[in-house]
């Protein structure tokens, strides 16, 4: 299939957790696609700085900052998106939390808690608050970024591999009940990516990481974003409870 640009001309779109990364890369390719977007982050200054780039591709934008895990704040969110921007029919939840790394006999409830609230209720509330728009303008792209984690397990990150692998369950179920309104839902789970936490780690790390992926490379945030926005394309209306796994071959489904 050829990938049609601009397809996304009038519509309006949420990215959150879009103030960097994934997000922005997101944000700004979404843009290119036709749409105004909203960009969601906890971090003010991130929110702004994607907007920026969002308008210098000709669009419109408007920056927010929300914790996800605030049902009322994303209420409010959704509320003024619009009002300034118009009806969101395009929603992408990106924001998460790398939290803690702990074996699991020594991992501690509140970190579990934590990584539910931030990826499975976040995801919640931002679907929940956006699909009955979609469903009766017959028209919806939900996506949610999980991660390659929720199959293959993390080592020391069991709390992030089941809060990514409980937005499976919701997205799938969410597709099930709303396709025939035109209504898609799908998970994007990115393998190992190009960000900030990654460039954090000890270098004799990363390398023995990047060996060991077939890639022979790490993802880049504009690798996942050509997945999303392909997901929330008008050609992909018949692809819904899928979840693309953009990760250089290190796991096939």
């Amino acid at each position: 299939m050829v990938m049609v640009r601009g397809t996304l001309s009038g519509k309006v779109a949420i990215v959150t957790g879009g103030g960097g990364g994934i997000g922005r890369a997101t944000a700004c390719m979404l843009a290119e696609d036709g749409a105004d977007v909203a960009v969601v982050d906890l971090k003010a200054q991130g929110a702004q700085d994607t907007a920026q780039q969002v308008r210098a591709l000709g669009r419109r934008a408007l920056a927010l900052t929300v914790d996800v895990t605030d049902y009322d704040a994303v209420k409010r969110a959704v509320a003024a998106i619009n009002a300034k921007l118009g009806t969101p029919l395009v929603t992408v939840s990106n924001a998460g939390t790398a939290g803690e790394t702990n074996p699991f006999h020594n991992e501690n409830k509140a970190n579990l808690l934590d990584q539910l609230r931030v990826h499975v209720e976040g995801a919640y509330h931002w679907l929940r608050e956006t699909i009955g728009p979609m469903r009766q303008a017959g028209w919806g792209r939900l996506v949610v970024t999980s991660s390659i984690a929720a199959t293959i397990g993390l080592r020391n990150g069991s709390s992030y591999a089941a809060a990514k692998g409980a937005l499976i369950g919701l997205v799938r179920t969410v597709a099930l009940e709303n396709t025939s309104r035109g209504v898609t839902a799908n998970c994007v789970l990115p393998g190992v990516i190009e960000t900030d936490i990654l460039k954090s780690l000890p270098p004799e790390q990363l390398e023995k990481m990047r060996r060991g992926n077939p890639a022979k490379r790490f993802g880049k945030p504009e690798d996942i974003a050509a997945a999303i926005a392909y997901l929330c394309s008008e050609q992909a209306g018949y692809v819904t409870g899928q979840c693309i796994s953009p990760n250089g071959g290190l796991w096939f489904s």
